[in-house]
């Protein structure tokens, strides 16, 4: 499990997250939500060791994660895919997820067949440059190559902006196929109404940085998630 508690962040002297806490649980999807510039992203880097925090704690499965760095995040099994994708757009599809290979033991340096069978257009075009791929196939590539790492702790930021329908429901499915798994912790900041509710177990709404609900999805109907969203 991963727990976060009251973390506070900064940027210079502004202050973008106010005492948030959070709980994610293996074999569920935590969606954090909230208009542009509530602190979302904010709040996955300091997850994935992208920015420091000032105060707080980050626990997974009940041992104090620290202030990590990104590479300290990622052995510790935190696997974060940004907005924007960040994908290497020079490097063929095989060389992009074998980056992933960095912290992992030799031994497990490897692209697990399952990685394909989520995306099975990555295994037909593993010969060709990440630039070259559609957007939603680079999205589905830098998930993919998230999941090379077998993180504990998947955060996904903005999975959907700006992809078609057809791939926006194939990266439904996949996420809903590792939930079924049990395993990994799912965190996902979207924007995207309709994908959130199909997927959420747990919604948690930031209005600039604080925590406005924190509650499981059974309890919260589609008008008491628009009012927490429009304050």
């Amino acid at each position: 499990m991963l727990t976060v508690e009251n973390l506070t962040l900064r940027y210079g002297q502004s202050q973008i997250l106010h005492g948030v806490s959070l709980t994610a649980r293996p074999g569920e999807v935590t969606c954090v939500m909230g208009n542009n510039g509530m602190g979302k992203t904010s709040l996955l880097k300091a997850i994935a060791g992208r920015h420091p925090y000032v105060d707080g704690q980050i626990t997974l499965d009940g041992a104090a994660l620290g202030h990590l760095s990104a590479s300290r995040a990622a052995r510790a099994g935190i696997a974060y895919v940004p907005q924007g994708r960040e994908i290497f757009p020079l490097m063929s599809v095989a060389e992009n997820l074998e980056t992933g290979f960095a912290c992992l033991p030799k031994d497990a340096r490897k692209v697990r067949e399952d990685v394909f069978e989520l995306f099975p257009v990555l295994a037909e075009m593993r010969g060709r440059r990440g630039g070259d791929l559609s957007g939603g196939q680079q999205q589905q590539l830098a998930i993919a190559r998230a999941l090379v790492t077998r993180p504990r702790v998947l955060l996904l930021d903005e999975p959907t902006e700006g992809i078609q329908p057809n791939i926006i429901a194939q990266i439904g499915e996949v996420i809903r196929r590792l939930r079924a798994e049990g395993e990994m912790c799912i965190v996902l900041v979207e924007q995207n109404f309709d994908f959130a509710r199909g997927l959420a177990d747990r919604y948690l709404t930031l209005r600039r940085g604080v925590v406005e609900l924190d509650a499981p999805a059974v309890d919260v109907g589609a008008e008491r998630l628009l009012e927490a969203l429009s304050l």
